[in-house]
């Protein structure tokens, strides 16, 4: 969330960057304000009664002990009713507050003044390419029908088993998905990046704290039963990591990265979208997440994209790389990229990353801060990219490097974990 005092005293800004979001609700931030004027004054009406009460205790305590009793019964009754003054106002507090939190959470994070304006993928900005978009050769054909050919992806199983979007990866497939998880664990390691393996489900105050509730609700799996979810990403549990913590200023940096399967309902997908390994419910995904001081935080944005490019230019896959407009970016972010990969079959790119800058807006909401060189409490910068998302990497290379025969070449940097350099076909 923002800091309440950024928006008391920025509130045109807070709302033309509601607006560029395409949030439709500004007079939220109107509404905030008023609520958290009421708040303010009413505790310094509730210190103001505190402090009375404190000094008359004094005076009973001193006329008590000087013998004049019946002057400080008086003021014992009159305190009495302060006490009971001070419990009211108190409850006002605690309603105020709740109410107060509950506006900051619906208010999104303001972009940044380098995103550009804009409400659809058109007013996205291409900020980078690499390689040649290949054209299909008339033999090559879609990931979907050269994988359901050879046997190597199920979804008509998948479905059987579970639901569309579920899909089994057998032989072949799943060595490919599991060279890829480790090539990506591995060069992150190489990076600097922590390695951790995460819970699959979070409880609510950790999906509040990345900001999935009150935004997403609808595109997570959720169990009401154990009043879990089923995490959409790493980036749950691990931005949640530490959570409520003060961590010193001589730990930051700190950068995690995790393997896990992610659970998307997918809410309103369909069409050409949804073909294949376009979109589907489950998945997998290596997860870059940084916790930084709030001075390096941009810099450490455009590092992470440039090491999610490496990964693509490692793999020799085209791919591209947008900045992201203000309403084709999202609640929490202030400043997001896209990487996306060329499918030649399909003729279209594919989103295989994003490298997104919150701010303080996750670490806000999670009470994550750090001590700085004075000895003082500020709210961190949190980060987080894929590096990389598996689903669509993996219909990349079925694609570019699909053979006449049907067979497909293995990419140089994942023939160490596949043990061959071609994937045979059947």
């Amino acid at each position: 969330m923002l800091d309440v005092t950024y928006i008391r005293t920025h509130t045109e800004r807070v709302k033309e960057g509601m607006r560029n979001k395409g949030e439709d609700h500004p007079e939220i931030v109107d509404q905030l304000v008023e609520v958290d004027e009421k708040w303010r004054s009413l505790v310094k009406q509730t210190d103001d009664l505190r402090n009375e009460s404190n000094t008359k205790a004094q005076k009973i305590g001193r006329l008590m002990g000087e013998g004049k009793q019946e002057e400080a019964r008086e003021i014992i009754e009159h305190t009495s009713a302060l006490k009971e003054e001070i419990k009211e106002k108190e409850e006002q507090l605690d309603f105020l507050k709740q109410q107060r939190r509950e506006l900051l959470l619906r208010i999104p994070n303001v972009p940044h003044d380098s995103v550009p304006v804009g409400f659809s993928e058109e007013d996205n900005k291409v900020f980078k390419t690499w390689g040649t978009p290949a054209q299909a050769a008339e033999w090559q054909r879609p990931h979907w029908e050269l994988v359901k050919e050879q046997g190597w992806i199920d979804f008509e199983r998948g479905a059987k088993v579970t639901g569309a979007g579920f899909p089994f990866y057998i032989g072949p497939a799943a060595k490919l998905q599991r060279a890829l998880v480790n090539y990506f664990l591995n060069r992150a390691g190489e990076r600097g990046y922590t390695e951790m393996q995460a819970p699959y489900f979070v409880n609510e105050d950790s999906a509040r704290g990345t900001g999935q509730i009150p935004d997403k609700e609808d595109m997570m799996y959720e169990v009401p039963r154990d009043e879990l979810f089923a995490i959409p990403t790493a980036e749950v549990p691990v931005t949640n990591f530490h959570r409520g913590e003060i961590i010193d200023r001589d730990q930051l940096p700190l950068y995690y990265v995790a393997y896990t399967p992610c659970w998307r309902r997918e809410a309103g997908s369909y069409g050409k979208d949804v073909r294949g390994l376009n979109r589907l419910h489950q998945f997998d995904k290596v997860e870059l997440v940084k916790m930084v001081h709030p001075d390096t935080a941009y810099d450490e944005l455009e590092s992470l994209r440039t090491y999610a490019e490496s990964l693509l230019e490692e793999l020799n896959i085209p791919y591209r790389t947008l900045l992201m407009c203000t309403g084709d970016m999202g609640f929490t972010q202030s400043k997001k990229y896209d990487l996306e990969v060329w499918s030649p079959a399909q003729k279209r790119w594919l989103e295989v990353s994003s490298c997104s800058n919150f701010g303080s807006f996750q670490a806000r909401r999670m009470m994550l801060r750090f001590r700085n060189d004075e000895g003082d409490t500020e709210t961190l910068h949190t980060l987080n990219g894929s590096g990389l998302a598996l689903p669509r990497v993996v219909a990349a290379i079925l694609e570019i490097y699909q053979q006449e025969d049907g067979s497909v070449a293995v990419p140089g940097v994942l023939q160490p974990f596949m043990g061959s350099e071609v994937i045979e076909a059947g």
